[in-house]
């Protein structure tokens, strides 16, 4: 009996290692999750792995396919589009939020995230103007910047049902939908930052309506690119 909550314990460590691989987009949709590699990954039988990728089929994020095993997941248009909706709506409300009593540190934290993204861009740019792609380390480095501008205005907000709401509907959302489609433009990336700048000079200067306007239109837009893509 003393077995039974330490393999639990394994096959939930497992499930969660996997989902944010597949979450961050380290585990792209279609990558094919062979029992045998992860095993010999993870240092561990095929019987434990195999119940953590039941555990993410439960969860939609992965789907198992005759003779081909289990595969990371693929959004439909419709699903893209309705996860786009609720979030616009939540995150406008956090910026409105955060624009009713904004702290000097947040707002130094979103100046950090937003040079982070100008200097990542610039080096998209660059890149791209020698006739080069920009490296995959340039765009994690704008993903990152890009999710700490949106955390730091979640937890700024204050209110925390909502941040636990949106940290939840991101973990059962993959993170590289949005990146995929905006490494492709570098006019889409430069609209980004100026996004994100009007929406931190709306928090800084204590709007809270423009900033919820401005962030539920960013975000709507980002949802309406990756739809488009999918229908593509």
């Amino acid at each position: 009996m003393a077995e039974a909550p330490e393999r639990r314990a394994l096959v939930d460590k497992l499930a969660a290692t996997l989902q944010a691989r597949v979450l961050s987009g380290e585990l792209p949709t279609g990558a094919r999750l062979r029992q045998e590699a992860l095993a010999e990954e993870f240092g561990v039988s095929r019987t434990p792995v195999r119940e953590a990728l039941r555990k993410l089929q439960a969860s939609g994020l992965v789907e198992v396919r005759p003779n081909r095993g289990a595969l990371v997941r693929g959004l439909s248009a419709r699903e893209v589009r309705d996860a786009y909706e609720v979030r616009a709506e939540l995150e406008g409300l956090a910026a409105e939020l955060a624009a009713l009593h904004p702290h000097q540190e947040d707002i130094d934290a979103l100046r950090e995230a937003q040079r982070e993204f100008q200097t990542a861009l610039d080096e998209t740019v660059a890149a791209r103007d020698g006739g080069e792609a920009p490296s995959d380390e340039v765009s994690l480095r704008w993903g990152r910047a890009n999710d700490l501008f949106h955390q730091t205005i979640q937890h700024a907000g204050g209110n925390a049902v909502l941040e636990a709401t949106l940290t939840h509907l991101h973990r059962s959302f993959p993170r590289d939908l949005s990146r995929t489609v905006l490494r492709e433009s570098t006019t889409l990336l430069q609209e980004n930052v100026r996004e994100h700048e009007a929406i931190i000079a709306a928090i800084d200067r204590r709007d809270p309506a423009a900033a919820r306007e401005l962030m539920v239109k960013h975000v709507r837009r980002a949802g309406g690119l990756i739809t488009r893509r999918w229908n593509d």
